[in-house]
């Protein structure tokens, strides 16, 4: 069974955009795409059975972004491969992850 991972916009540390705010929609793009890239530099590309994704889920206050890891349950190393992004999710922006936002 196909199952999903709510990962986060950012690492945990980090500030991130917030629903509502004028430049929102770009910048949770943007901030979604790049921690998406640095969770493969850091966990590898996803096996079999498993894939990053950015999600819109929606608010009372408008739609918002997530990176979620989408697995099939039934494959051992991809559940492995989900539960191991949500267990260790990166606390800070890597270098490249800075360097891609301007920080």
């Amino acid at each position: 069974m196909i199952d999903y991972l709510i990962i986060g916009v950012s690492p945990c540390e980090e500030d991130c955009s917030h629903v509502g705010s004028q430049d929102y929609p770009e910048r949770s793009r943007r901030e979604c795409q790049v921690f998406l890239y640095q969770l493969k530099r850091q966990f590898r590309d996803p096996p079999t059975g498993a894939r990053l994704i950015i999600k819109t889920f929606q608010h009372d206050f408008g739609s918002y972004r997530e990176v979620c890891v989408e697995f099939d349950d039934t494959i051992r190393e991809a559940s492995e491969y989900a539960f191991k992004l949500e267990g260790k999710t990166p606390q800070r922006w890597d270098e490249t992850a800075k360097k891609e936002l301007g920080l």
